[in-house]
């Protein structure tokens, strides 16, 4: 009975000692809309699942089809900087170059092999990054969404740190993550801050519906966000990770005008009943063009990494569908190859 005992209880606590040392710092701060002094929370938003019904998902799968490519050419190396316009290039899944000008800013890096704690276990890549690490431009600005591990890679951080030293911008709460492992001088901000990069040019937060954590103890205690790029030249919205919300992205596209260019995802949304309230379908994702009132939108969240049960072209087949369906231009919502550069 004692041996069954420990056969049952070492592996339950081996499990919560590697939850907690997974976990990252907390926020700690005043009270707000969306910050109960403990976690933060989506106001008007639907919370994300909890365990239950992520073990009832993990049980009943059904998994759309992937096919690993291993052999993909990369695309070509973009320039060194963009002094007028704006240039585009996607890398793989919420990793965009946006060169704009003359700064050269990237999203949510990822280059590792497996968006996880561990490269042994996790999330695996399906296919080569679109751009080689080595051929990117000197990198100006890194902007982090939240501190889930396809969005905050952190052994990309630490190769971007040790090359470029850029200027990090990411949500409340997870400067502190940063500063322990030896990546500093992060900017946090929360919902609608703003950062200036130049005379002419500004970083603001805006909401998401979403959550974060590390490990298995830091549900929530720090926040998420998207950005926006602000500019004479005509906004550019990064959306970050986020499910549908009919209240955010309407105002976001009131307090932002004119936007530009956005960056929207429109994968990993499958099954809708779990995925719905921090991941939105190719259909929430036009909803989000439309409400945003956006000139020109690019998919993203899609392609590289199985994170949910929809297959590798579900998203843009679902995209193409629902811009269809809503009787608008599929040039008006674009999808970009990895590692291509697109000029707008």
């Amino acid at each position: 009975m004692i041996y069954l005992l420990a056969f049952i209880l070492v592996p339950f606590l081996l499990i919560l000692l590697i939850g907690y040392f997974l976990s990252g710092p907390k926020y700690s701060g005043p009270i707000t809309d969306h910050f109960d002094g403990k976690k933060f929370f989506t106001p008007h938003g639907r919370p994300a699942k909890g365990f239950a019904e992520a073990f009832q998902w993990m049980t009943k799968r059904e998994r759309g089809i992937w096919v690993e490519k291993k052999e993909v050419p990369f695309g070509e190396k973009p320039p060194e900087r963009v002094g007028r316009g704006t240039r585009i290039t996607f890398v793989n899944h919420s990793t965009f170059l946006i060169q704009v000008d003359g700064i050269n800013i990237l999203t949510d890096p990822v280059w590792s092999e497996r968006t996880s704690p561990f490269q042994w276990a996790g999330p695996k890549r399906m296919r080569p990054p679109g751009i080689r690490f080595e051929d990117l431009p000197k990198i100006d600005v890194v902007l982090l969404s939240h501190n889930h591990y396809d969005h905050l890679d952190l052994n990309t951080m630490e190769k971007l740190f040790e090359k470029y030293h850029p200027k990090i911008i990411t949500a409340l709460g997870v400067k502190a993550f940063l500063d322990g492992k030896n990546i500093s001088g992060a900017t946090d901000l929360d919902w609608w801050e703003k950062f200036s990069l130049t005379d002419s040019m500004e970083i603001q937060a805006v909401p998401a519906q979403h959550f974060s954590s590390r490990g298995m103890f830091d549900r929530d205690a720090t926040l998420w966000c998207g950005f926006v790029i602000l500019r004479p030249g005509g906004n550019i919205y990064f959306v970050g990770d986020t499910g549908y919300n009919e209240f955010i992205f309407k105002e976001i596209g009131e307090r932002c005008m004119p936007i530009d260019i956005s960056l929207v995802p429109i994968g990993a949304f499958k099954p809708e009943w779990f995925m719905s309230p921090i991941h939105c379908s190719p259909t929430e994702a036009v909803k989000i063009h439309q409400e945003i009132k956006s000139r020109q939108s690019i998919a993203t969240h899609f392609g590289t990494f199985p994170l949910a049960d929809d297959g590798e072209n579900d998203p843009i087949i679902g995209l193409s569908k629902s811009l269809q369906q809503s009787g608008l231009s599929e040039q008006e919502f674009i999808v970009l190859k990895e590692g291509e550069g697109r000029e707008f």
